[in-house]
């Protein structure tokens, strides 16, 4: 494994850790399970008749979400990279490694915001009619 693979997973194993309750237990996801991927949408277009007016809309702002993650990603990887190499030291500064997991997790809050956003205004130009379709889809697609 290489010094990056390994700065990698250790960062992935921290936000995990970070990310993941306590008591071990999954819930269902709330917010996921109000809006709808843009693959969804892309991949039952015909089944939910999007209309040429809704696909150009989803394209533009699919893009315009898209051109924001590359540097946010990029950024982000720098930050986490920074937390590993002061995570290693033998003698842990703690009020450093909090200051630097305040900046990854504020891009990380970056992202999550763009994800959403991209994801409500998906959902804002679905019909009613679509949007229960799809929904009906997406229990299909989870086997309920």
């Amino acid at each position: 494994m290489t010094n990056r693979s390994k700065v990698v997973a250790s960062c992935l194993a921290l936000l995990f850790f970070v990310a993941t309750p306590l008591w071990g237990q999954q819930s269902p996801d709330p917010i996921g399970d109000a809006l709808f991927a843009p693959e969804l949408v892309m991949q039952n277009q015909q089944a939910i008749r999007l209309t040429d007016d809704q696909k150009s809309f989803i394209i533009a702002e699919i893009h315009k979400a898209q051109s924001q993650f590359p540097e946010l990603q990029w950024r982000l990887q720098g930050e986490m990279e920074t937390m590993a190499s002061l995570l290693k030291q033998d003698r842990v500064d703690e009020q450093r490694v909090q200051a630097q997991l305040d900046r990854v997790l504020g891009l990380e809050r970056e992202i999550k915001r763009a994800q959403i956003t991209l994801l409500v205004r998906i959902k804002n130009t679905l019909t009613p009619e679509q949007r229960g379709r799809l929904q009906e889809i997406k229990k299909k697609l989870q086997g309920k």
